[in-house]
């Protein structure tokens, strides 16, 4: 049972010019009778790791995992939503709400992070358990930084509370910086944090995934060697568990984005989600807000009360069938994320035949659905999105020794993910096979998951992968200006230090 608690963590302080007007009101929370207790703490990070699945500023949110998926060649988000098709067809710009509003939740989740590590300091307990919340704030303030630096580049960077209304005008730093801040916040967050929690605390980072998230840094800045030296302290040389850590891959592929198997061994960070609190998932932060996500609602066909609002390309329903199984049979990954009309196939416990396909394509998205209830009529999905998955540990970690020309060792890793989905083992490779090997099975791997426009853009090869697929809107597509989201419009207008990204 997933078990977490969500409050709005709001702190104003009190302000006046008379000694009898400042009174301090018992019944609420102010700066001066917050941060006393544990609870007080444990309180602030549940606000902070509630941003994450914001219904609109939240990365893993409904709005945040289209924006993320919407880039890709294997994915298309259609006209029902203004910003979202702009941003899936290369038309957005600086206004377009959906990249802004990931932007906003970022800097509220850093906000949040930044107060209790201010703030700390007043809370009455140990000194060794202040140290692991700090890294616990850290962790997720580095996590922040790592969602803004990969689709905003150059951006403004807070380790602190800003204190007046002109500290919060601050110039970007490099992109450099950024990642900086980002390995730092990391460092700090593996030296302190705990392995694992007692069960009532599950989905809290651990040092795993701090150790994984700062892998992943490492790669995206093609820092190759200190990539490896992380994940290898994750997973053998054969992409098996590694004590103290227990991660391992799921037997079936297809249980990582199921209910009932949240919070498993594949995981290292999850968002998690619940279909508790109130009814209203568009409620805001309130409580009235339901702790569910809406997007499997959206996504799920007409038919079955979804909206459809994204579909797969035929390039990934084409990417799943490069390699039959050794059985003959399709990439059971195929089955757990596309729905399509095999024989006997069934989708939300109707014949697929059933199903419209108002655009011309020949799937329509599984993963993360509830494609196994008759619809999606609460709108409301609890299943947790999995933010970081030991398959990517150890696909990353085969990258990493690739690039370093060491193949044959990164052999045994590929070959985990490829026995899970019941392919012939690999034998030998030249290091340029490796890497289309990696590119195929991240692609197949993580559809969904929001990885492949990131992948593609530290490839180098977001061009040629748009240039060879059915994408729609593809013809919009400029590099390098689509590399980045434009910093938003708003941000600029009240920001005086601020700068566009170029070509915006």
């Amino acid at each position: 049972m997933k078990k977490y608690i969500y409050l709005l963590l709001i702190l104003l302080p009190l302000v006046g010019c008379d000694d009898e007007l400042e009174q301090i009101n018992p019944n609420v929370v102010t700066q001066e009778n917050f941060w006393k207790t544990e609870d007080d703490v444990l309180s602030g990070l549940a606000a902070t790791y509630k941003m994450f699945k914001h219904v609109d500023n939240g990365y893993w949110g409904v709005r945040g995992v289209e924006t993320t998926n919407g880039r890709g060649d294997d994915f298309f988000i259609r006209n029902d939503v203004k910003a979202l098709y702009e941003l899936s067809t290369f038309s957005n710009n600086p206004s377009t709400g959906t990249p802004s509003a990931i932007f906003t939740g970022c800097y509220t989740g850093i906000f949040r992070a930044n107060q209790i590590i201010d703030n700390i300091s007043t809370v009455e307990i140990s000194e060794t358990e202040k140290e692991k919340y700090i890294a616990e704030a850290k962790f997720l303030r580095g996590l922040n930084y790592f969602n803004l630096v990969i689709n905003f580049g150059a951006v403004p960077i807070f380790t602190s509370v800003p204190q007046t209304r002109e500290d919060y005008f601050v110039k970007q730093s490099s992109e450099s910086e950024v990642w900086t801040q980002v390995e730092n916040d990391f460092k700090d967050a593996g030296a302190n944090l705990p392995v694992s929690y007692p069960s009532q605390w599950v989905g809290r980072a651990t040092k795993g995934a701090a150790i994984g998230y700062l892998g992943k840094a490492y790669l995206y800045q093609e820092k190759w060697e200190e990539a490896v030296n992380q994940f290898s302290l994750l997973t053998t040389p054969d992409g098996m568990p590694k004590s103290p850590y227990n991660y391992d891959l799921l037997a079936d592929y297809q249980d990582n984005f199921m209910p009932g198997s949240d919070n498993n061994i594949e995981s290292l960070f999850e968002i998690q989600n619940q279909n508790v609190g109130g009814i209203d998932p568009w409620a805001g932060e309130n409580a009235n807000e339901s702790q569910g996500v809406t997007t499997a609602q959206e996504f799920a066909p007409t038919e079955v009360g979804g909206w459809f609002e994204a579909h797969p390309t035929e390039k990934i329903f084409n990417e799943f069938q490069v390699e039959k199984t050794v059985d003959g049979d399709f990439d059971p990954r195929m089955y757990a994320s596309l729905a399509w009309d095999y024989p006997g196939s069934t989708f939300y416990n109707l014949p697929f035949s059933e199903f419209s396909s108002p655009f011309g394509y020949s799937a329509k998205i599984k993963k993360y659905q509830n494609w196994y209830d008759d619809n999606e009529g609460i709108w409301i999905s609890e299943i947790n999105e999995k933010a970081l998955r030991f398959a990517d540990i150890i696909l990353m970690y085969a990258e990493a020794l690739n690039e370093q020309g060491r193949s044959s060792e990164a052999i045994p890793l590929v070959n985990r993910i490829r026995e899970r989905a019941n392919l012939t083992a690999l034998t030998s490779l030249s290091q340029n096979a490796m890497m289309e090997e990696i590119r195929h099975q991240r692609m197949v791997e993580f559809f969904r998951e929001g990885l492949r426009f990131y992948d593609l853009k530290r490839w180098g090869l977001i061009q040629q992968e748009m240039d060879d697929s059915d994408k729609v809107g593809k013809e919009f597509l400029v590099l390098p200006k689509h590399e980045l989201f434009p910093i938003p419009q708003g941000e600029i207008n009240t920001n005086p230090e601020i700068e566009q990204n170029p070509n915006w």
